[in-house]
């Protein structure tokens, strides 16, 4: 994918981009594996706001992702490429040769036409070849990849994403995140070869607000804007700085930007052999 821009002829159209759709082989997604999406707008199952500047929005409709894939050593064929406005990279509709039908991540390099398969097995690493951790080449990249086994892609599954494998030791594989992270995950898990697709999605400028609140976004004040009694920034004459020597808050009195939100004791720590930043001596 690549980005286009167009004549500036408004202010808003001067400092935007747009996403390059000439990939997409369909335009309306296949009815069987869609359903409306319900919006909540931030509301949580008491119905007050949870998560705030969340409203409005482009009506949408879910389509149906299959994270596991486990028709297992049948053939599909790649019969469609889709825009998806829920996700960053496009999903593929493949057909497998009982039928039955799927959406999946695309990768790059993936065509329309193309023989894609789901395995247990060693078979020969081809893009969009989903395996098991342990019969992967060392080197490759892999994406949707799996934390438990048999429970779906839960990691690397944003647009351009892809995660490396480095080693295979004992009971793990040693995987080289797109963040630079390096953890250890079970080598029975799975993953497809490749890298997600539409890796140019980073690099697409909205360019006004508007086309924030077709996302369902809503606007978003500085805190040192409010009351004293709206946040911790608040107050005083003018536009005055935040005024505190512990840092910045939260609208709720915690520290903000710069500290780490990780549980001290999470289970899967151990397998984390190196953090995305450093630690600093």
């Amino acid at each position: 994918m690549a980005v286009k821009r167009y004549k500036p002829t408004t202010p808003g159209r001067r400092k935007s981009s747009v996403q390059d759709f000439s990939d997409i082989t369909k335009y309306k997604p296949t009815r069987s594996l869609t359903k409306g999406k319900r919006r909540i707008n931030g509301r949580g199952n008491t119905g007050r706001i949870t998560v705030r500047h969340r409203g409005g929005g482009a009506k949408r409709l879910y389509r149906f992702v299959d994270f596991k894939r486990t028709n297992y050593d049948v053939p599909a064929e790649v019969k469609t490429i889709e825009y998806d406005p829920n996700r960053g990279p496009r999903i593929a509709l493949i057909e497998y040769e009982g039928g039955e039908r799927s959406y999946i991540l695309t990768c790059e390099g993936l065509k329309v036409g193309d023989k894609v398969v789901s395995t247990k097995n060693k078979v020969d690493a081809q893009i969009g070849v989903r395996m098991q951790l342990q019969n992967i080449p060392v080197g490759l990249f892999v994406y949707n990849v799996e934390l438990v086994p048999d429970k779906g892609g839960q990691m690397v599954r944003g647009a351009g994403d892809g995660a490396q494998l480095q080693t295979l030791e004992g009971r793990y594989a040693q995987l080289k995140l797109p963040s630079g992270e390096v953890r250890l995950v079970q080598k029975e898990c799975m993953a497809t070869i490749g890298r997600v697709g539409n890796s140019d999605y980073s690099l697409v400028r909205l360019g006004k607000a508007g086309r924030m609140r077709h996302r369902g976004f809503r606007p978003t004040v500085k805190g040192k804007n409010m009351n004293p009694c709206d946040h911790p920034h608040g107050g005083g004459e003018g536009h005055s700085p935040i005024g505190m020597k512990a840092g910045p808050k939260t609208k709720w009195g915690k520290k903000a930007m710069g500290v780490k939100t990780r549980k001290a004791n999470k289970p899967s720590s151990k397998l984390i052999i190196q953090r995305r930043k450093k630690k600093k001596k």
